[in-house]
């Protein structure tokens, strides 16, 4: 489960650009994909961006930031069964964000991290996360892959804003279950604000080296005897491009609600695996929480 990770104040965008009009009407569009055509996104199931939204924007409008800033809740998420597939499932789970001024995080989206560099328009630092693998008995289509094991995630990230756009690099790299890096390169900004609403749209590209593409997509002489595949070993490569969206309503001063999609195409040699029964990915997450 894989919750949003950002907490920002209800007034942080209270103005509509333009951009952010033609933004909107884009996603508009894009609600009206078939959804047995859209699906999710791998490694994780929304853009790397939507787990931060808003964060770095912070400073602009809440000055000084709260020394404590602790969130929690419950939330909903509508995925892939597994990455590539074209069967979903909904799953629980919950919202945890807890931030130390603009030093130190823990969240269910970023992880357990600390801003290592930090100004007005940037952030850099370090966050160790989770990556939840991936049983075989999810579906049919894994039965003789074997399960990955859940294993920790170590990621560095970056991020500069040229207001009201806000670019995002990160990598990250599996120790246990996979051992492989993944790199994400986003951009997004805030499409529309007023008090009590405001939404944020953007873009994003992965890039995957080759242990984590053979680890999630590939299929070893030993699988390809147990499940039937033929054997398939994919390079390395971009990995995947989409969109997404995510939007936060506040009911009060102190419950919120978001709303969070993503639309992404797989890419590259990870599209003949023979798993991979759909390019076109869709996610979709909904959460209540409480702001203290």
């Amino acid at each position: 489960m894989y919750p949003p990770g950002r907490m920002i104040s209800r007034d942080t965008f209270r103005r509509p650009t333009l951009l952010g009009t033609l933004l909107g009407l884009t996603l508009c569009l894009l609600c009206l994909l078939d959804p047995g055509q859209a699906q999710a996104q791998t490694p994780s199931p929304l853009s790397e961006w939507q787990y931060s939204a808003g964060v770095i924007l912070r400073s602009k409008f809440e000055n000084p930031l709260p020394t404590w800033d602790v969130s929690v809740g419950a939330a909903g998420t509508f995925q892939p069964r597994y990455p590539g597939a074209s069967q979903y499932r909904v799953q629980p789970g919950m919202n945890l964000d807890v931030r130390y001024e603009d030093i130190a995080f823990f969240s269910m989206g970023e992880g357990l991290g600390v801003n290592v560099l930090r100004g007005e328009n940037f952030r850099a630092g370090v966050a160790l996360g989770y990556d939840i693998g991936r049983d075989q008995d999810d579906s049919d289509h894994l039965k003789g892959m074997g399960d990955i094991a859940p294993a920790a995630e170590g990621k560095i990230f970056a991020e500069y804003t040229v207001f009201p756009v806000v670019v995002r690099l990160a990598g990250r790299r599996g120790f246990g279950g996979n051992t492989g890096w993944v790199g994400d390169l986003s951009a997004y900004l805030p499409v529309y604000g007023n008090e009590h609403f405001f939404a944020f749209a953007g873009a994003t590209a992965t890039y995957s080296d080759a242990n984590y593409v053979r680890r999630y997509f590939g299929v070893s002489p030993e699988q390809a005897a147990r499940s039937g595949y033929t054997a398939f070993k994919p390079g390395s490569g971009f990995s995947g491009a989409g969109f997404g969206a995510s939007a936060v309503w506040f009911l009060t001063d102190h419950w919120f609600f978001t709303a969070d999609g993503a639309v992404q195409r797989l890419l590259g040699d990870i599209t003949n695996s023979p798993i991979t029964r759909s390019n076109v990915q869709m996610t979709m997450n909904l959460s209540v929480a409480y702001r203290f």
